[in-house]
């Protein structure tokens, strides 16, 4: 990542790894989604599993009845969660301490506090958000906590903490909810020499969120054929955040015809996870989907793809066989 890039503008999580012989290696695309908070908790995961095993296997060596090791691995397999539902650990709601408290509390903390309890899907989180975010503006900024936090907040798996997690980053950016601004990133997009992708992310955030929407699309589409990859790669992305119903047959066309695999997969996970489109809006993808499912022009890692969305819009787990998703999707009309 270049040294002054925000590293807010960098792809959610992609479809894996394109092999040798890609052209991800020799592209100048953002460092594709490493997330920090998430790799350190998935460490400290594997590493409190790594020693409660070692110890599982130390009491085992002196548990020579058949009934205690049953036993003992019962007990281990209830200690580390592995079956069931999920237990919480307290309500989901935020404490009346805690409510009380936001008003004497810096913008900055608010923002960040509020947005965390969003992620862990605290009752009345967002609703706390979109009361309180336009008195953030100006009191905002950038920090590597509110990074942390954005990052994971777009990528949740509920829609309205992804968009308190965009409503907060317009904040970020100091981007007032107006046609102003709209005009002002147009022209900043096509500005040459310009910071295009700012431009275009920005634009793609106020779309979302109602401000001339189909002029912000209309923006983008200047930019999903450029001779630059990565101004295409950040139009895919952009029109993924948009999200409106105009970008789902952009985004497959872009699936299907980009020359660049990694522009094809941003496109794929805009359609089939990241972004801001409804489970509504990615499902009108799937018929398209299945007409690629054997399309003889694409290559096999793009065919991979066009399973692998399928399986994520549908949440169905079939063989990568076009003939089997179109039985199912038959049985489902």
């Amino acid at each position: 990542m270049a040294e002054n890039e925000d590293p807010r503008l960098r792809p959610s999580p992609d479809y894996g790894t394109l092999g040798p012989g890609s052209d991800v290696s020799n592209s100048k695309l953002p460092d594709p989604a490493l997330r920090a908070p998430q790799d350190l908790a998935r460490t400290i995961r594997r590493a409190i599993l790594i020693i409660q095993i070692a110890a599982l296997f130390g009491v085992l060596g002196l548990a020579t009845a058949k009934g205690q090791v049953a036993s003992i691995l019962e007990q281990v397999g209830a200690m580390l969660g592995l079956k069931g539902k999920p237990v919480p650990a307290s309500p989901a709601v935020m404490s009346p301490h805690e409510t009380e408290a936001l008003s004497t509390m810096p913008a900055q903390a608010q923002a960040e506090l509020l947005l965390e309890r969003a992620i862990n899907h605290y009752q009345g989180a967002t609703d706390e958000i979109a009361a309180r975010v336009d008195g953030w503006y100006g009191h905002v900024k950038r920090t590597p906590h509110f990074d942390s936090l954005f990052t994971t907040a777009i990528n949740a798996n509920d829609l309205r903490v992804r968009a308190a997690g965009i409503e907060i980053d317009l904040v970020v950016y100091n981007v007032p909810k107006t046609s102003d601004s709209v005009a002002k990133y147009e022209l900043q997009a096509d500005e040459p020499g310009g910071d295009h992708i700012t431009a275009m992310w920005v634009l793609g955030l106020l779309g979302n969120r109602g401000v001339e929407s189909e002029r912000a699309f209309q923006v983008l589409m200047r930019f999903v054929h450029d001779p630059d990859q990565r101004t295409r790669y950040w139009a895919v992305e952009s029109l993924g955040y948009l999200g409106t119903d105009a970008t789902v047959p952009v985004l497959l066309e872009i699936f299907h015809d980009d020359p660049s695999p990694v522009i094809r997969e941003r496109a794929a996970c805009a359609l089939a996870q990241s972004g801001m489109l409804s489970q509504e809006q990615r499902r009108r993808a799937v018929p398209q989907l299945l007409n690629y499912a054997d399309d003889a022009s694409l290559d096999a890692q793009t065919r991979s793809w066009v399973f692998q969305a399928l399986a994520d819009i549908t949440g169905q787990r079939l063989p990568n066989d076009g003939a089997a998703w179109r039985n199912w999707y038959s049985s489902q009309r």
